[in-house]
C-alpha cells in the first residue's frame, strides 16, 4: 500500500512539472499557428489573420502586430521560423525569435522573407494597434492612446472605436473618445457633431472646426462659427488666469527680494544698494550647494535653503559692522557706500567664481506642469516659489509678532529713542534685523536660482523693483511688501504683452511716482511717533 502511493504521488508531481512545458508549448504552437496565417499571398487573407490575431487575446499580439507594420516580422526560408529583425544594415541582420523572444544571432537578409503589406492593411494594423492600446488595463496608456487618436480617425477606426467608447468607464478617456469620433464625423459633413466639440479647447478640435466653418453647408459652417466663438471666450479666461498665475509668481519673487529690505529700511533707515548683492550670494549658495552634491538635485536645494540664509545673514552683519554703523543718520552716504560694497561683491564673485553665468538644475519634482485643461498649465519651478515665498512671509510675521525680537524690532522701528529708554539695545536689535534682511534676501536668491542662471549681476535685476515694492507697500510692513509685490508682478505681466518689458517697468514706475504723490507713506503706512515726525 505504501508503495502505490508513494507511487501516485511521483506521478502527480511529474505531470505537475511537466504542466508548464505542455502550457509552454501550447502557446507556442497556438501562436505560430497565427502567424502562419499571415505568411500568405492573399492580402485579403492576411487582413482575416490580423483580425483573428487582434482577438485571440495573445499577449504577444501587440508585439506581432507593430512589427508587421514596421516591417521587421519575417520568416527563414529554411526553417520556416518566424523572427524580428532588429536592425535591418548590413547584408547580416541581428535577428530574435517571434515567438519566444530568445536571441538568434545574426541571419543573412538573403535567408530571410518580409510578411508584405499593402495600404490597406497598414491601415488596418495603425487601427488595430490603437483598439489595443485601449484595451489595456493601465489607465495612463488608456489616455495616451485615445488623445493621439483626436483628428486621426478614419472610416475603418470609427466603429471599433465607437464599441471602445461604450466600454470604457474613465471620464478622461471617453472625452478624448467622444472628440475623435465627433471630429470624424464633422469631417463627414454631419453638423449635429459640432455639439459634441463645443467648449472643447484641444487645439486639434479648433483645426477641425475651423475647416468646417468654409464648408459648403451654411447650416454647418454657422454651427462651427458659434462653437469657435464660445471656445475663443473660454480661451481668453484661461489666458487672463495664465497672466495672473505668472504675475503672482513674479510677485512672490518680488515679494522675497524686498520683504528683507524692508525690514532694514523700515527699522534702520539704510538705503542698502548692495542688497541685490545679499540676493546674489543666496543664488550661488544654492548652485555650490548642487557641486557639493553632484547628482543629488533634490537635497541640494533642500540643503540651500539654511546655507544661502547663514551665508547672506553673515554677508549683512559684515556689512553693517564694516559700513553702515559708520554711517548712521547719513542716508546719502550709506547709499553711496553700499553702492560700492555692491560692486566689491559683483568683482569678488567675478574673480573667484567666474563671470560667466551659472546653471542650477532643478530637481525633477521641481520640473514640468500641472495640466489643468488644454489651454492652462501651471509650471511646477514657479509654483513651488510661489509657496515658498508664502512660507516665508509667514515665517517672518510669526518672528515679528511672537518673539522678543519681533518686538524689540517693533519698539525700535516705531520709536529709536523711547526703545533705548526702555532698555532696548538698539545696537544689538539694528545687527539682528539686518541679518534678519539679509538673510532673507539670500532666501530669494535660492527661489531665483531655481528660475533663472546665476551669475554676478543677478542681484542688479531686483534692486530697484525692491524698492519700489518696499516704497509703495509702505517702509517697514510687511503686509504692504506682500501686497505691493504680488500687485507690481501682476500689472507688470498684464502690461508686458502690448507693452514690451521696459515700457512696462516705465510704465509701472510712473504709476508709483503719482501713487506717493497721494500717498506719500505708502498703501499700509507705519504707526508710532516715528512715522508722525
Amino acid at each position: 500500500m505504501r508503495i502505490s502511493e508513494f507511487l501516485c504521488r511521483a506521478l502527480v508531481l511529474c505531470l505537475l512539472a511537466c504542466f508548464p512545458l505542455v502550457t509552454h508549448a501550447q502557446d507556442e504552437d497556438s501562436g505560430q499557428a497565427l502567424l502562419e496565417a499571415l505568411d500568405t499571398s492573399s492580402y485579403a487573407a492576411k487582413g482575416q489573420a490580423i483580425e483573428a490575431l487582434a482577438a485571440s487575446g495573445d499577449e504577444r499580439t501587440r508585439y506581432w502586430l507593430e512589427t508587421l507594420l514596421d516591417g521587421k516580422l519575417q520568416r527563414n526560408k529554411d526553417s520556416g521560423r518566424f523572427v524580428v529583425v532588429l536592425e535591418n544594415r548590413g547584408r547580416n541582420w541581428p535577428v530574435e525569435d517571434a515567438l519566444t523572444g530568445e536571441s538568434l544571432g545574426e541571419m543573412s537578409r538573403r535567408d530571410l522573407d518580409r510578411i508584405g503589406i499593402n495600404n490597406a492593411l497598414r491601415g488596418q494594423l495603425q487601427s488595430t494597434l490603437a483598439v489595443l492600446d485601449l484595451r489595456v488595463d493601465d489607465l495612463d496608456a488608456r489616455r495616451e492612446a485615445a488623445a493621439r487618436l483626436v483628428g486621426e480617425v478614419d472610416d475603418e477606426l470609427a466603429a471599433p472605436l465607437a464599441e471602445v467608447l461604450e466600454e470604457e468607464q474613465n471620464a478622461e478617456v471617453r472625452r478624448y473618445l467622444s472628440h475623435a469620433l465627433a471630429i470624424h464625423r464633422l469631417e463627414q459633413g454631419d453638423a449635429t457633431a459640432v455639439d459634441a466639440l463645443a467648449g472643447s479647447l484641444d487645439s486639434k478640435v479648433r483645426a477641425a472646426l475651423n475647416q468646417a466653418t468654409r464648408s459648403d453647408d451654411a447650416k454647418l459652417a454657422d454651427a462651427a462659427q458659434q462653437a469657435l466663438a464660445s471656445i475663443e471666450q473660454k480661451l481668453k479666461l484661461n489666458r487672463g488666469l495664465e497672466t495672473l498665475y505668472f504675475g503672482l509668481s513674479l510677485g512672490s519673487v518680488l515679494v522675497l527680494a524686498a520683504i528683507g529690505l524692508a525690514i532694514t529700511f523700515g527699522v534702520m533707515g539704510v538705503i542698502n544698494m548692495a542688497h541685490g548683492e545679499l540676493i546674489m550670494l543666496g543664488a550661488y549658495s544654492s548652485w555650490a550647494m548642487q557641486q557639493v552634491l553632484p547628482g543629488q538635485p533634490g537635497l541640494a536645494v533642500i540643503l540651500s535653503i539654511p546655507v544661502g540664509f547663514l551665508v547672506a545673514a553673515l554677508a549683512g552683519i559684515a556689512i553693517e559692522r564694516s559700513v553702515i554703523q559708520h554711517l548712521k543718520g547719513r542716508p546719502l552716504e550709506t547709499l553711496l557706500a553700499t553702492f560700492g560694497v555692491s560692486l566689491i561683491l559683483q568683482q569678488l564673485v567675478r574673480t573667484l567664481v567666474s563671470p560667466l553665468n551659472r546653471t542650477v538644475v532643478t530637481p525633477e519634482w521641481m520640473s514640468g506642469s500641472v495640466m489643468i485643461n488644454e489651454a492652462l498649465s501651471l509650471t511646477l519651478n514657479r509654483l513651488y516659489v510661489l509657496g515658498f515665498a508664502l512660507v516665508v512671509f509667514i515665517g517672518l510675521m510669526l518672528v515679528m509678532r511672537r518673539t522678543r525680537l519681533g518686538l524689540e524690532v517693533r519698539a525700535v522701528t516705531q520709536n529709536r529713542a523711547m526703545a533705548r529708554s526702555m532698555g532696548i539695545r538698539a545696537t544689538r536689535v539694528d545687527i539682528l534685523t539686518f541679518a534678519l534682511g539679509s538673510g532673507v534676501a539670500g532666501l530669494a536668491g535660492v527661489a531665483l536660482a531655481q528660475l533663472t542662471n546665476v551669475g554676478p549681476n543677478l542681484g542688479q535685476s531686483y534692486i530697484i523693483d525692491s524698492f519700489m515694492v518696499v516704497v509703495f507697500g509702505g517702509v517697514g510692513n510687511l503686509w504692504g511688501t506682500l501686497v505691493a509685490g504680488m500687485s507690481l508682478g501682476i500689472i507688470n505681466q498684464i502690461l508686458e504683452p502690448w507693452a514690451g518689458a521696459v515700457l512696462a517697468k516705465i510704465m509701472v514706475l510712473v504709476f508709483i511716482i503719482l501713487f506717493i504723490q497721494k500717498r506719500p507713506r505708502g498703501l499700509f503706512p507705519q504707526k508710532g511717533r516715528a512715522a508722525e515726525g
